[in-house]
């Protein structure tokens, strides 16, 4: 409770009020007391200066003793009063006059105070006086001296009863003690209100900054007056109002950021220098194959060491000091290129490093089929320029007179030529697509002519082989819009494959089917068919199956890959099915849409 600023205020007002009240009470008691004192003291100083007089001229010869009516008397006419009483003690200490006949004649040691008396009959003062005590009764005394002849003769003992002084000091004590409590009472009352009208409004403030850390920042606080307190309520509206405010701008910048995190082709993943990963995006986790719990529950290191120990948390700060740098992940048949650099924390002191991951896999890819496409040109190119040139430095040679060699030279040149013109022609081609510069004749066509009239074209070629062509078709006729000399070129290669990678006495079967929006045309021989580890690269340019023996039918493995552009030139696909020494089966789809003329 008293951890409470309310209670501190009226600990701090009682305590205030309480010390000031006993101070003034002591003060005013005690000044009231030494006051009544000094009346009393004044009192029995004006008795005495009547007394002591009326004594000390009696005759020096005459013993005082011998004159006790006349003291009696003497003491009886000016001490008179209900609080004071007057004695005369000789040197003898006896008691030889007094007002109060009760103590007439005894030893004054037994009722007075006996070192006054002494005090004074030795001569160490013209009085002295003390507050004396007896049980209940409080009286103040004073011993003059009564000097006779130059002697002190005797001595003039005057005492005053204090209880009514007391009695008044008591009664004022009493009085003080209650307007004392009084003043504290009111002094609670009126601190629990002063300190409840500073404490409320701080409470208010206090619950709603409690509401606003917890995410509430609709808070705002009543401004009930001009005060200090009134300018804190109005600091705390706009302390409100700018934190929402830019709490809003700063979540709507972390939303943006989070989205861009998430949805970011680039994978990205921050670590402190503590090893904890402290994001992760969702690109990451699914190029790096980490789940959450990995990410949560395992270290930075302990993660990437079997990736690549050279992406490390301990590696680069051990080996990098401005710790910048890339390398590259490998993980199954994709490529990862990682690009780090460090970030610094709210200190401006390195906090860890943030990794970008980049797939690379499909530059790899095309940089590889680059080279590959490359090398493959050349070598497609040397091996006729080679013949060529072997065979005309041959003729050169002197050659040329026999005219059979001649003529059997010269035709493998000009073959070895048409190779190369079919090579460049079919790279023109692939290179037209590539460039999106291929003139296409779309017109109303007959896919019934188009194939029947291919499969007429290579019914010799295929006699030659004593193997059986045979087009299979349940329809008179079927119109869509498509290039007819390109789609007959798809059709001739796809068909002349057929043929040439199928025994004699082979088979090969053409279909052609369609429903109501599409059209198939399957050709399915009984060849020596497609390893499946090749299948997923037979659409490559240059690639072949069995090299030596495509090389040797006169192939220049561009054909699939021309036949491909060409069917997904008319939004159709081409598809290869195939097994070891079973056969091959293509299927190429296309939409079937008739021109509106």
């Amino acid at each position: 409770m008293f951890k409470s600023i309310r209670w501190k205020f009226i600990t701090v007002y009682f305590a205030l009020v309480f010390i000031a009240m006993a101070i003034i009470g002591v003060f005013i008691v005690q000044s009231f007391e030494a006051h009544n004192l000094d009346v009393v003291v004044n009192r029995l100083n004006s008795i005495a200066d009547r007394i002591r007089p009326a004594i000390e001229n009696i005759s020096s010869e005459v013993s005082l003793e011998d004159e006790k009516d006349s003291l009696n008397n003497t003491l009886n006419l000016w001490a008179v009063g209900f609080f004071e009483e007057a004695f005369i003690v000789n040197r003898d200490f006896i008691i030889i006059a007094t007002d109060n006949s009760h103590f007439q004649g005894i030893n004054a040691a037994s009722e007075l105070d006996y070192g006054l008396i002494l005090k004074v009959l030795n001569g160490e003062g013209e009085k002295v006086e003390n507050d004396v005590s007896k049980g209940e009764k409080a009286t103040k005394d004073i011993v003059y001296p009564i000097i006779r002849n130059g002697e002190i003769d005797a001595a003039l003992y005057l005492r005053s009863d204090l209880k009514d002084v007391y009695e008044t000091l008591n009664k004022s004590q009493k009085i003080m003690t209650q307007a004392t409590v009084l003043a504290l009472v009111i002094t609670i009352i009126l601190g629990y209100l002063l300190a409840k009208s500073i404490t409320e409004p701080i409470n208010d403030v206090t619950k709603k900054a409690a509401l606003m850390a917890k995410g509430d920042f609709n808070q705002r606080v009543d401004v009930k007056s001009d005060d200090e307190l009134g300018n804190l309520a109005e600091m705390f509206n706009f302390l409100t109002s700018k934190l929402e405010t830019t709490l809003g701008e700063i979540t709507s910048e972390k939303s943006k950021m989070e989205t861009i995190l998430n949805y970011m082709a680039d994978g990205l993943i921050a670590v402190n220098k503590n090893g904890r990963i402290i994001h992760a995006n969702p690109k990451a986790m699914e190029m790096l194959d980490f789940s959450k719990e990995m990410v949560l529950e395992k270290e930075y290191d302990e993660l990437f060491e079997e990736l690549n120990d050279k992406l490390t948390i301990r590696y680069v700060m051990k080996h990098n000091d401005i710790l910048i740098g890339s390398d590259v992940i490998n993980i199954n048949e994709s490529i990862y290129n990682v690009d780090y650099a460090p970030f610094k924390d709210e200190n401006d002191e390195i906090g860890g490093i943030v990794l970008v991951i980049k797939d690379v896999t499909k530059q790899q890819r095309l940089e590889n089929m680059r080279r590959e496409f490359v090398a493959n040109v050349s070598h497609e190119l040397k091996t006729p320029l080679t013949s060529i040139k072997s065979y005309t430095e041959t003729l050169l040679n002197g050659m040329l007179d026999d005219r059979d060699i001649s003529e059997r030279f010269l035709g493998v040149v000009n073959s070895e030529a048409d190779r190369m013109a079919r090579l460049v022609r079919d790279l023109l081609q692939l290179s037209n697509f590539d460039n999106k510069k291929v003139k296409w004749n779309m017109v109303n066509n007959d896919l019934v002519k188009l194939v029947n009239q291919t499969v007429m074209k290579l019914h010799i070629t295929a006699k030659n082989k004593n193997q059986k062509l045979e087009f299979i078709n349940q329809n008179d006729e079927l119109i869509s819009y498509f290039d007819f000399d390109k789609m007959e070129q798809v059709v001739l290669n796809i068909i002349s494959n057929a043929i040439k990678y199928t025994e004699e006495n082979g088979k090969i079967d053409v279909y052609l089917e369609s429903d109501s929006n599409r059209a198939l045309i399957r050709v399915k021989d009984t060849g020596m068919g497609i390893p499946k580890e090749d299948l997923p690269r037979i659409f490559e340019r240059f690639y072949r199956v069995d090299k030596a023996r495509s090389r040797e039918l006169g192939g220049t493995g561009l054909g699939l890959a021309i036949a491909k552009e060409i069917v997904e030139g008319h939004n159709g696909t081409i598809e290869i099915k195939s097994e070891i020494n079973r056969g091959t089966e293509v299927i190429i789809e296309i939409p079937i849409a008739k021109k509106i003329v």
